[in-house]
């Protein structure tokens, strides 16, 4: 009895999130059953505003590398960057096989080319309804509708029960391209039983349906219809289906269709390429063509619907593009929602775009855009199916976990067996038993142009103190044997003050330091190290007095 007691102590399941909860972006999940581990996601996030210099982040898999022999895999729900933006960083740490569906490893194709290690990784190509076998798990792909094609939730089936994670999804019943999310699918599960659900909780404060993605086709359509002049349409590269609806409304009023920005031009490549784009080849022209054509037959799709700053539509608007400039007629439709935290950007933008003296419509109740997350009563339709012994939210800030919780409680399930984890802990699964149980290395690794885990909080730190207060170096020449001043204390500064306008405080900081310098001298001070430290306080002291800031000191000595 006792030993079969231990057996069930040990037939559990563990779910440890590396990134993604409490955050956005950063997405990927550990499943650990026994020896064998399954990876859902493996995605980027964006530097916050006090990254100075930092391109992007990705997650700590320090996990995956110690466990790497039971890692069977990593399977995709969709191609956004916050769920495949790290595969070509982490595939260089841990080379496993890649499945997802075939857009999505179209995407993630490029990745991999652009790092150069395409030919070493193995991708596998799945549909809606393939199921992959492993040795005791099973991982199943189901479809969802998301703001981008292919989008599957992820089941997977244990020998203690089912984990359903939803991915990021939402429920249109009329899709672009047909394709229904498969709810069907859902109830069966939920028929069956399912142990664990994992739910997108982004737009969990949102009430009510999203309205299908066709709806926008129809605005679209009207828009077009009474613009004499050029359009130009920002959007996210990867919402094919926008794109589709957006070249669908050109073609209808007799408008050719350009694509502009890096990411724009590599995605609806790919897209067109692998069927999920239709657009007839006639329809399309380059933006060196556009000077070929009326303005009332030409539309622009371009990236830059958050106002980054290297974006197409941010060059517009500064009127630094290479080759596009706006005149007087073009409507800006910007075909997005603003991401937390990005609205300063976008505003930004806007404002540039309206002094061009174009017109712009970025207000989402023109039915310009709608997400591609669930909203309550989706997440309700999802919880009613699915029907979960236990349920952990997932995909969102800790303020969507917590009221993604409380819906889950609403609908009737027990708060005890609803469970708000965070990043690196750890959720232990049985068929009698769900607790949190301690927690795995995570973290943030930031990249930096071709730097990898380079830049630390330390170094953040530094960067952060340079922006704000700026750097003052100090060069003086000293003849060792002599103990005398050579040459200098010569001072220069960046990013401190203007130094033609504060010629008075330069003279009285080199005094400073000629003083301090010669004191060091008088009293045989050898090293180095003291005589910087001395400099740096003896000058740190003066310039806080003076101008209450505190700009990082850099003395230089050259000995002769």
């Amino acid at each position: 009895m006792n030993n079969n007691n231990k057996r069930k102590g040990k037939n559990k399941i563990k779910i440890i999130p590396i990134g993604g909860l409490g955050e956005i972006g950063k997405n990927i999940t550990v499943i650990e059953y026994k020896d064998e581990i399954v990876v859902i996601d493996c995605g980027i996030s964006f530097p916050d505003s006090d990254m100075y210099g930092v391109d992007l982040v990705i997650p700590d898999v320090t996990y995956l590398i110690e466990n790497k022999d039971k890692v069977k895999g990593i399977f995709l729900t969709h191609g956004h960057e916050d769920h495949i933006g790290a595969l070509p960083y982490i595939l260089k740490q841990i080379n496993v096989p890649v499945y997802g569906a075939q857009l999505t490893l179209g995407l993630v194709e490029k990745k991999l080319q652009e790092h150069g290690i395409l030919e070493e990784c193995t991708l596998n190509v799945v549909n809606p309804g393939d199921v992959i076998k492993l040795d005791k798990l099973s991982v199943e792909f189901i479809r969802v509708n998301h703001s981008i094609a292919d989008a599957c939730a992820i089941a997977i089936h244990t020998p203690i029960g089912r984990i359903v994670h939803t991915g990021d999804f939402k429920i249109d019943y009329t899709p672009v391209d047909g394709k229904i999310i498969d709810l069907e699918r859902f109830a069966k599960l939920g028929n069956q039983g399912v142990l664990l659900l994992m739910a997108d909780s982004t737009n969990v404060e949102r009430p009510g349906f999203n309205i299908s993605e066709k709806a926008v086709g129809e605005s679209l359509n009207k828009l077009f219809y009474k613009v004499k002049g050029r359009i130009i349409v920002a959007s996210f590269a990867s919402n094919i289906h926008r794109l589709q609806l957006i070249a669908n409304a050109s073609i209808r009023n007799g408008r050719k269709v350009a694509f502009s920005g890096r990411s724009m031009d590599r995605i609806s490549e790919v897209a067109i390429e692998l069927g999920y784009l239709n657009i007839p080849e006639d329809d399309i022209i380059t933006v060196a063509e556009l000077h070929n054509y009326p303005d009332d037959k030409v539309t622009i799709i371009t990236t830059g619907s958050q106002g980054e700053p290297l974006a197409a539509l941010t060059r517009m608007a500064s009127s630094t593009h290479r080759s596009i400039q706006l005149q007087e007629g073009d409507l800006i439709i910007l075909s997005s929602s603003p991401i937390p935290g990005n609205e300063k950007l976008i505003y930004h933008v806007i404002n540039e775009l309206f002094k061009k003296g174009v017109n712009v419509i970025y207000n989402t109740t023109d039915d310009i855009h709608v997400s591609g997350h669930a909203c309550q009563e989706e997440l309700k339709l999802m919880h009613t199916l699915v029907r979960p012994k236990y349920f952990m939210p997932v995909h969102g800030e800790y303020r969507h976990l917590k009221q993604h919780a409380q819906l889950a409680e609403e609908l009737g399930m027990n708060c005890e067996n609803i469970f708000i984890g965070d990043t690196g802990q750890i959720l232990e699964v049985s068929q009698n038993e769900c607790k949190l149980a301690g927690r795995v290395k995570t973290g943030a690794i930031m990249v930096d142009g071709l730097g990898i885990g380079d830049v630390g909080n330390i170094v953040l730190k530094d960067r952060k103190h340079l922006a704000e207060e700026g750097i003052l170096t100090v060069v003086v020449t000293i003849q060792r044997e002599t103990y005398s001043i050579l040459a200098g204390p010569d001072i220069i500064t960046r990013g401190f003050i203007y130094m033609k306008e504060s010629n008075e405080l330069i003279y009285e900081a080199r005094d400073i330091v000629r003083k301090e310098l010669e004191r060091c001298l008088n009293n045989k001070i050898k090293e180095w190290s003291v005589i910087k430290s001395n400099i740096r306080n003896a000058l740190g002291q003066f310039i806080y007095i003076k101008t209450k800031r505190r700009p990082i000191i850099i003395p230089i000595i050259m000995e002769i």
